[in-house]
């Protein structure tokens, strides 16, 4: 009976531990969103900004758009070019966009004024579960605008 408790035991460890693994897997890491801003500022480079905000912005395209991860870029003034998760928001100038109390284009924008790349944390909607969640942004200027990608925790 003993053995039978132990086995019963293990395996419901090893259910729960392979389902945290299993929902880790379902969000994009940092290091993830990082390697995105990435590859979307040499698509930038390579095929221009046109075509590039295009492909940002196509839910279909799974270059820039994995799991909870997808793009979007401001220019330095907080006008919204591109945004991989809410075309509502392109066209927008979203400088003075507060979410609990921070403003979140005016906070990358300050970073982005003294070095050419950032981190910030902010809480935002996640379009895979939908709910307000923290979430790590990595940021990269060029030239007069910057892309961005994060993580949600």
């Amino acid at each position: 009976m003993k053995l039978m408790s132990k086995l019963f035991l293990l395996a419901v460890m090893g259910f729960f531990m392979s389902s945290s693994a299993m929902a880790r897997e379902e969000r994009g890491t940092t290091a993830q969103a990082q390697a995105m801003v990435k590859k979307g500022i040499a698509h930038i480079k390579k095929n221009g900004k046109e075509k590039a905000f295009a492909d940002f912005n196509d839910a279909s395209n799974k270059d820039f758009h994995d799991r909870d991860l997808y793009l979007f870029v401001y220019d330095m003034n907080g006008m919204n070019l591109s945004h991989g998760a809410n075309p509502k928001m392109i066209g927008k100038n979203l400088i003075d966009l507060k979410v609990e109390g921070k403003p979140i284009i005016k906070d990358m924008i300050t970073v982005l004024k003294t070095k050419n790349d950032g981190w910030i944390d902010y809480q935002w909607p996640n379009p895979v579960t939908k709910a307000l969640e923290t979430k790590s942004s990595y940021f990269e200027k060029i030239d007069d605008y910057f892309v961005g990608a994060g993580a949600y925790k």
